[in-house]
């Protein structure tokens, strides 16, 4: 029941991803609503099942305050079905903070690591490109960022097939001493560590194909998509508007739309992944219309059926060996 179109867009997009996917959907909401969706559609051939719930959660609610007055709010029901072995991945398009807080709450964290993020390629022109954290932390610890890099490098790997992903410190410069303090503590520890880490990246180097996974706090990478996204709107109206009218209108249009689709692929391709939880959960833009949750559907088969989960408790764990082992050398020379 979540997003700004549900439930109409939701089950749309998610019939139309059963088309060509493997899978099977429990659709969680008004029972009455989302039949009543269903209905508009043949559906013969495809699994479905309407599990009923009561309620939403909106982004202007604080999520844990309504997960206690809503139990049975639809993002509720949907982890637990999760959690329980109903499901095996759980696709939200609602609000990030109660998606967030129920995945949290209910499925737990990967052991060793303090919070969640969000993260995964953004621009259409640079499509290979992750970026990690997308919103989700606004304070982080150098420590964290670690942690989040270990994800952004196993999704890289593991979802997209880039071979031994390239690690970069989102930065003002690409000199070591540049940066404020958490980019500077958190350069040396990518350093020691054992990823593909190629030091201090810049914003221009989205573009330049310098790294595979770049990594920032949510407080910058949340600014940096939300202003993609509002550059691709304006650009968009501005080459409807400059383009002289003895031009085709058709391709004025398509250029329009594609540069829109091209600086706004969270809401075209639908969703990512929330890593570090102990179950798999997609979370989608709550503007995606039908094509965005089918594609949030689609990389929700897509990151079970490759197994991304288990490769990154394994790669987290390798991370904090490291850790404790180097807390433990550092403790022994200061004996």
């Amino acid at each position: 029941m979540g997003g700004d179109y549900a439930p109409v867009e939701t089950v749309r997009g998610a019939i139309q991803a059963l088309r060509s996917v493997n899978a099977e959907l429990l659709l969680v909401g008004d029972s009455g609503l989302v039949e009543a969706e269903l209905a508009k559609f043949d559906i013969s051939g495809l699994s479905i099942k309407v599990v009923p719930s009561e309620g939403r959660i909106g982004d202007d609610e604080h999520p844990v305050q309504a997960m206690r007055q809503k139990p049975r709010a639809s993002v509720v029901v949907a982890t637990h079905l999760v959690k329980e072995g109903h499901a095996d991945v759980m696709v939200s398009m609602g609000s990030t903070g109660a998606s967030m807080a129920s995945a949290v709450l209910s499925l737990g964290l990967m052991e060793g690591l303090e919070r969640p993020c969000l993260g995964g390629p953004f621009l259409g022109l640079a499509p290979n490109t992750v970026l990690v954290d997308i919103g989700s932390n606004l304070d982080c610890r150098p420590g964290l960022l670690l942690s989040f890099a270990v994800l952004g490098a196993t999704f890289a790997h593991t979802y997209m097939g880039i071979e031994n992903p390239r690690i970069g410190l989102l930065s003002v410069g690409a000199e070591v001493v540049k940066g404020n303090r958490q980019v500077q503590e958190s350069y040396q520890l990518f350093q020691e560590s054992h990823l593909n880490f190629v030091g201090n990246v810049e914003g221009m180097d989205f573009f330049t194909n310098k790294a595979d996974v770049i990594i920032a706090d949510g407080f910058v990478g949340n600014i940096l998509v939300k202003f993609t996204e509002g550059m691709g709107g304006a650009l968009a109206d501005f080459v409807r508007q400059q383009l002289p009218d003895s031009m085709d209108r058709a391709v004025v249009d398509r250029l329009a739309d594609d540069l829109w689709e091209t600086t706004n692929r969270p809401r075209t391709v639908g969703g990512g992944p929330l890593f570090g939880v102990n179950a798999p959960v997609i979370l989608g833009h709550g503007s995606c219309r039908a094509n965005g949750v089918e594609g949030a559907v689609r990389t929700a088969v897509r990151y079970v059926n490759v197994g991304l989960l288990d490769i990154m408790r394994q790669e987290l764990a390798a991370i904090n060996n490291y850790a404790a082992g180097r807390a433990e050398r550092t403790s022994d020379g200061g004996n």
